[in-house]
């Protein structure tokens, strides 16, 4: 069986709460041995460190405030983050960055508290697991100013455009591909774009519950992390390479991006 990572997956969204471990127990069964637990507030990833302990050889956390939820932070918010990051199963801060597609909080607010948690994986010397949408001029601007303190960054589930990327890649971060490039209608220039990104730093997530693969036939009401094997599929055919070297590819990348022990 191939052996996977999934290094983005949100088990503590209110889509799992009755069945959290028949999920973890499906992924097993689809090769995926270790999942990365997001983070996107102070609760949500106080629960997933709980939810990481209960389950410390399988799954792994972020703990940050993703910028839907930066309007709520105050001045015990970067404390408690790092109180949790002292937990052995957190890999890396975040889930934080900038939207600026729905503006669920003010633009200014959005950047003070990427700026912090920015900071705070510098001084813990600590990954970066990042968003990005509609705002790639403004994120780059903040990324740039700390990228020489932060040890490594993943922009995960890019959907973003060609110059982007490679602003990115020319930052040295790493790139998480997600079931958006199993979509027919908005995710087809991801199928060129994947093609630019070094096989050392690539690496692929579900985002569940959230963008199920649209080759899953029939369609679930949800995504979870057994469905990461159609990312790897769709990557196959994108790039013209094996799905197992894939695999070998982007487990390995997911050990030394988070630290993890190798299999």
């Amino acid at each position: 069986m191939i052996e996977l990572i999934d290094i983005g997956a949100n088990l503590t969204a209110k889509a799992f709460k009755s069945d959290q471990v028949a999920v973890i127990d499906r992924a097993r069964q689809a090769g995926v041995t270790r999942m990365v637990v997001t983070g996107s507030s102070v609760e949500e990833s106080r629960r997933a460190v709980e939810l990481a302990d209960q389950h410390s050889e399988t799954l792994f956390v972020t703990v940050g405030v993703h910028p839907h939820n930066a309007k709520d932070c105050d001045e015990m918010t970067l404390d408690n983050l790092r109180a949790l990051a002292a937990n052995p199963t957190v890999v890396a801060l975040g889930e934080c960055g900038l939207d600026f597609n729905r503006d669920f909080s003010p633009r200014p607010i959005q950047l003070k508290w990427f700026e912090q948690q920015c900071q705070l994986a510098g001084e813990l010397q600590m990954p970066l697991f990042l968003h990005e949408r509609d705002a790639a001029d403004a994120f780059l601007e903040v990324v740039k100013s700390h990228r020489s303190t932060v040890p490594a960054a993943v922009v995960h589930c890019f959907t973003g455009s060609g110059t982007a990327l490679d602003a990115y890649l020319d930052l040295d971060l790493h790139i998480g591909i997600t079931g958006w490039i199993c979509d027919e209608r908005r995710g087809v220039h991801l199928r060129d774009l994947v093609r630019r990104i070094p096989s050392d730093r690539l690496m692929i997530e579900t985002d569940a519950p959230y963008l199920v693969p649209r080759t899953l036939q029939p369609r679930p009401g949800r995504n979870e992390p057994a469905f990461l094997p159609h990312v790897l599929h769709t990557l196959s055919e994108c790039l013209n390479r094996p799905r197992e070297e894939i695999a070998r590819e982007t487990t390995e990348t997911a050990v030394r991006f988070f630290g993890l022990d190798p299999a």
